[in-house]
């Protein structure tokens, strides 16, 4: 039976539209209720929704005490939305949040230790994870493909065109007291995750350098250089910024004692591998996904269903945790010039 939603958001929500017609496509959701403070997004919500939209009120804990929605989507300003993630916890709602959900990781715990004592799920929005080639390299490491894993690089860099806009400087993903940080909170997040996504690592230390290599008027970061030891024994290195005058350069390259792969997004080739587990196979291999939705629509739905019971969530509060646990630690350190080390989850 498909489950209420309420959707909790202000002018700007990120990726509104998106995770709208993703509602509207998902056949888990029933009713929505949208909740908004300056009601300026409830024009668009009527347009993608149609007969779906229940109700729309500014009020954030009336919408969710009278729509009693099984799941809440939450997509704010990072400052805001440890707030709203606790009010939707308080009427016993699943959570679906966009990332970062708070500026500093102290934010965020007390809300995962609160979900996991009402029996609630807090999924960040990590999309990436159900990417078909992501799933498929997770498949390929957890079934010993590569042998002992030895180490693993993450590469994210997006465009420094969008900085140079008044506009977006002036949003609060160009503002730290607003989101937390620059590139690494809002873009690198998602690579970093489905590093740890794929692999099953955990990172316990992490060093660096974060700063504004492109001089614009801002005080988030526009690069990083992260060095990450994992639990395992593994190291890594993460690159994330904004350097490029348009698109995006991304992968992630694992290691291993019996070889290696690497993933990206390129429609051609998502995913390649060598292996020497199985001798009957030689040479690098490729994977090329399947044609089928990408995005927001299927982690929606994916997370309509575990609201409903139907399957696990497609990532839990502790896993959004350590990641969070992660870049904070990590600014921290590229601040200080220590190494730090960062609090398991």
């Amino acid at each position: 039976m498909p489950i209420p939603v309420a959707v909790l958001t202000h002018a700007g929500g990120p990726h509104l539209d998106a995770y709208l017609t993703a509602l509207a496509a998902s056949s888990e959701v029933g009713e929505v209720s949208v909740a908004d403070p300056s009601g300026s997004t409830f024009a668009a919500a009527q347009k993608a929704l149609g007969p779906k939209l229940k109700s729309t009120g500014k009020d954030i804990v009336a919408v969710l005490r009278d729509a009693k929605p099984k799941m809440a989507l939450i997509t704010m300003e990072a400052v805001l939305t440890p707030t709203a993630i606790d009010a939707a916890l308080e009427q016993g709602c699943h959570v679906l949040a966009e990332k970062p959900a708070c500026v500093r990781a102290a934010d965020f715990e007390p809300l995962v230790r609160k979900a996991e004592g009402k029996h609630l799920h807090l999924m960040l929005a990590f999309a990436n994870r159900l990417r078909p080639e992501a799933r498929e390299a997770q498949r390929l490491v957890r079934e010993g493909q590569f042998g002992k894993l030895y180490g693993m690089e993450i590469h994210l860099v997006a465009d420094q065109t969008r900085l140079k806009s008044e506009g977006y400087r002036k949003s609060w993903m160009g503002q730290k007291a607003r989101g937390g940080g620059g590139h690494l909170t809002w873009l690198g997040i998602h690579w970093l995750d489905l590093a740890l996504f794929i692999t099953g690592a955990e990172v316990e230390a992490v060093a660096g350098f974060s700063g504004n290599v492109g001089g614009q008027p801002m005080d988030v970061e526009d690069s990083n250089a992260a060095a990450l030891r994992f639990t395992n024994g593994m190291f890594g290195t993460m690159t994330s910024g904004y350097y490029l005058d348009r698109g995006y350069h991304q992968h992630i390259k694992v290691w291993g004692e019996q070889g290696w792969l690497e993933l990206n997004h390129q429609p051609e080739v998502s995913l390649k591998w060598y292996s020497t587990a199985e001798p009957k196979v030689s040479g690098v291999q490729n994977y090329t996904p399947p044609n089928e939705p990408g995005g927001y629509t299927p982690f929606v739905h994916a997370c309509a269903r575990a609201s409903a019971g139907l399957q696990p969530p497609p990532v839990t509060g502790r896993e959004g945790m350590l990641v969070l646990d992660t870049i904070y630690a990590f600014y921290e350190a590229a601040k200080s010039g220590q190494t730090k080390s960062v609090k398991r989850a």
